[in-house]
């Protein structure tokens, strides 16, 4: 069922389905809720599933010209407070993750449980920083679509580029979407965010870490990092996937996820 809420002045669209313990799932930059479309559906049987358009991505819309992961952390509480749901497993992809980490920041005592999917708890270094800088100038300057066909391929390991191709297709559509002013405002709060290091460490609730041997976004070194950060965390290392891997290996995840929340 699709749903809107008004929060801050701005539409925020997301889509709930099935009964049961809820699970709120976050998508990353270049993304919108429909990334994780066929795959939630697995989950719909036992669990309550909501995904939701983070703010200046997909068919929500726009709080202003910095979108700061904890206000989008704010703006997925007040989803859950729409919902009636006081406690919830949250799964953020990417961006989705720092999501995630701000609003178990916030909000710990309705974090049940919570999932990393290929993301970390750190802050920009100054080389993203300075990423994030370059590609916002590319989208001042028009030139959007440059950014979504070297980003999206580059998401996939290179072994899975030819049998993914036709989820290469679907996720550049679904980050065609994206308004110029909203992945500007996504990349400044990227940016911007916290580290939280020590939140990971201390916060004492189950943890996921899922991580793609291949993944050209996040380091072996940052996962390391994370891994030993978090002693309490389940990890799932996927050998033959990139930054996607519940696109590239969705059966493997879908399984180990369901370990993780019977566990």
């Amino acid at each position: 069922m699709e749903r809107t809420i008004t929060y801050q002045g701005a539409e925020v669209w997301y889509s709930v389905e099935g009964k049961g313990e809820a699970l709120l799932f976050l998508h990353g930059y270049l993304e919108s809720s429909e990334i994780w479309k066929s795959f939630t559906k697995r989950f719909t049987t036992n669990y309550r599933v909501i995904c939701m358009d983070i703010p200046g991505h997909g068919r929500s819309g726009m709080l202003g010209k910095v979108h700061e992961m904890d206000e989008m952390a704010r703006a997925a509480n007040a989803v859950l407070e729409n919902e009636g749901i006081r406690s919830v497993t949250v799964f953020g992809h990417s961006m989705g993750g720092y999501v995630t980490m701000e609003f178990l920041n916030q909000y710990p005592d309705k974090v049940r449980r919570y999932c990393i999917f290929h993301s970390t708890c750190f802050a920009d270094n100054d080389e993203k920083k300075l990423n994030r800088d370059r590609e916002i100038g590319l989208v001042k300057c028009g030139k959007k679509m440059q950014i979504i066909h070297t980003n999206i391929p580059k998401a996939f390991a290179d072994i899975n580029l030819e049998r993914c191709e036709n989820d290469i297709s679907r996720a550049k559509n679904i980050s065609s979407v994206c308004s110029d002013d909203g992945i500007i405002a996504l990349l400044r709060g990227m940016k911007n965010r916290k580290d939280h290091s020590e939140l990971m460490s201390k916060s004492g609730k189950p943890l996921l870490i899922i991580y793609g041997e291949k993944d050209n976004y996040i380091d072996t070194a940052s996962f390391s990092n994370m891994v030993r950060l978090a002693s309490q965390a389940t990890v799932i290392i996927l050998k033959n996937s990139g930054h996607l891997s519940f696109v590239e290996e969705p059966d493997r995840v879908f399984a180990g996820i369901i370990n993780f929340l019977n566990s």
